[in-house]
């Protein structure tokens, strides 16, 4: 059973910048479709983006397109989100997840999530 786990948030200014990890362990990392996830309080679940178990499709959803880059280092059994220009709308717990399949739509994940990671945006 693969089990994930989240690094990378914490406290940022409005315009900065963060990198999340997500790394995988007890299954083949590089079989599997990933995603990340965000939940604000109060607020449904969000897909941020995903990607493909190769690396080269990749899905971003509309409220993080051109700041946030989404990779993937199947050697490190790692999956990394590069989140750039930061808003305080961005300030949520972030997820990463393996998807069930990747479609260009993006991601529906599966029941493999982390623990989370806080990121928190301040104006």
């Amino acid at each position: 059973q693969v089990q994930l786990e989240e690094s990378g948030g914490g406290l940022v200014q409005t315009g900065g910048s963060l990198r999340l990890s997500c790394t995988a362990s007890g299954a083949r990392f590089d079989r599997m479709s990933m995603g990340w996830f965000r939940q604000a309080p109060g607020k449904d679940r969000e897909g941020v983006a995903c990607i493909s178990w190769s690396g080269y499709d990749r899905y971003y959803g509309e409220s993080v397109k051109g700041r946030f880059t989404i990779s993937r280092d199947n050697a490190k059994s790692t999956l990394y989100l590069q989140m750039n220009s930061l808003k305080p709308d961005d300030t949520a717990m972030y997820y990463c997840a393996r998807a069930r399949y990747y479609t260009d739509n993006g991601c529906p994940a599966s029941d493999t999530w982390g623990q989370g990671t806080l990121v928190t945006v301040s104006s």
